[in-house]
Parts: C-alpha cells; sequence; structure tokens
C-alpha cells in the first residue's frame, strides 16, 4: 500500500502543478463578472481538488505509510539536524499545507469578489502564490532530498 500511494503522490503533483499554472494563468485573463463563473474559476476547482487530494496522501504517508517518517519521528531532534530529514519532516508538509490554504483562500476571495478586476487580481495572487510554493516544495531530482521525476517507471 505505500508503494501505491507514494506513486500517486509522486504523479498527482503533475496534475496539480499544471492546474496551479493554468488557474494562474487564466486569472490574469479572465473577464467574468462575478458571480459568474470563468476559466479562472474551473481551473482554481481543479486545482483545490488535486491539492486536496494530494493532501490526504501526504498526510496518510507522513503519519501512517511511510518507513522514512516513522523513523524521524521517532528521534525528531536528530532529524532536524539532518536537511533531508527536516526537509521531508518540516518543511515540504508546511509549505504544501500553506499552498493548500492559499489555493482555498483565492477561491473564496474570487467568489465574494463584486468587480472583474478585483477577482482577476485576487485570483492571480492566490493562485500564483500556491503555485510558486509548490514549485519550492516538491522534492526536484539534483537536490538535497531528490526524488524522480516519474515514479514507478
Amino acid at each position: 500500500m505505500y508503494t501505491t500511494v507514494l506513486t500517486l503522490h509522486s504523479w498527482l503533483r503533475w496534475l496539480a502543478l499544471l492546474a496551479g499554472i493554468m488557474a494562474t494563468v487564466s486569472a490574469l485573463r479572465d473577464n467574468a463578472v462575478p458571480p459568474a463563473q470563468g476559466p479562472a474559476d474551473r481551473w482554481g476547482l481543479i486545482l483545490t481538488i488535486a491539492l486536496d487530494t494530494q493532501l490526504l496522501l501526504g498526510l496518510l504517508l507522513y503519519f501512517v505509510l511511510s518507513p522514512t517518517m516513522a523513523s524521524i519521528r521517532e528521534n525528531f531532534g536528530l532529524a532536524m539536524k539532518d536537511p533531508v530529514a527536516r526537509f521531508w519532516a518540516v518543511e515540504h508538509l508546511t509549505t504544501m499545507l500553506v499552498a493548500v490554504v492559499v489555493a482555498h483562500v483565492g477561491r473564496v476571495l474570487g467568489r465574494k469578489s463584486t468587480s472583474a478586476d478585483s477577482k482577476k487580481m485576487k485570483l492571480f495572487v492566490c493562485y500564483g502564490i500556491a503555485t510558486v510554493l509548490m514549485f519550492i516544495a516538491i522534492p526536484w531530482p539534483g537536490l538535497r532530498a531528490g526524488r524522480p521525476l516519474f515514479r514507478g517507471l
């Protein structure tokens, strides 16, 4: 089960990144006057669904399935001295959690906006921040905590 969840978590990041990029770009081009639904709203929905699914899979790995996280949690103080363990125990989790929250806040602010310009700016800023945070927290190959781009191939 660990391998399946880890593979799903790894592959779903591409949908989340694509949705983040598309939601951000669509927010700049979207002229739908609230409460009308535009492309940014649709991409934002895909983004939040992908991020929520990623969050659930990540928490399952963090607290239940990952043997690496189990050993980190056993001696958390020692793990904080190791940059790779610290990345997995704190940095990845915290940054991605903030990205999820910012994306959700953007959707709510966009729905509550009364003008097209206000909606556009709120969606652009929130989706843009969420996307940048995702890029920062992904364990890209070549980094200390790097992982393969496509797990399971």
